[in-house]
């Protein structure tokens, strides 16, 4: 019977992300400690959360490891999903701004 080799990856490589996610983290904290406001502070906010997940998934999930097969299987869905959305707030947008022209005049 042939043994499986578990692969092992340098501590090094974690210990980084882990200096990344805290830095992303005050970043986070530091655009409500700043003030911003709007669109802006979501933007920013959302970017932080986005690349958060991103170091999340590729190092402690191992995806960065992981076949390109495996990858697509696992993020084109939400990628889909994410345009889906997308068209719906835009026809969502169109449709309220047609009912306010319509019913405003």
């Amino acid at each position: 019977m042939a043994h499986a080799e578990a692969q092992q990856h340098p501590l090094g490589i974690y210990l980084w992300v882990w200096l990344a996610l805290f830095v992303l983290s005050v970043f986070s904290y530091l655009v409500d400690y700043v003030g911003f406001e709007s669109y802006l502070k979501w933007f920013l906010i959302t970017l932080f959360m986005l690349l958060k997940a991103g170091l999340i998934i590729a190092v402690f999930m191992h995806m960065v490891w992981e076949r390109l097969a495996i990858i697509c299987a696992i993020l084109v869905p939400p990628g889909v999903l994410l345009v889906l959305m997308l068209l719906m707030a835009l026809e969502a947008n169109y449709t309220l701004f047609s009912r306010l022209e319509y019913f405003l005049r």
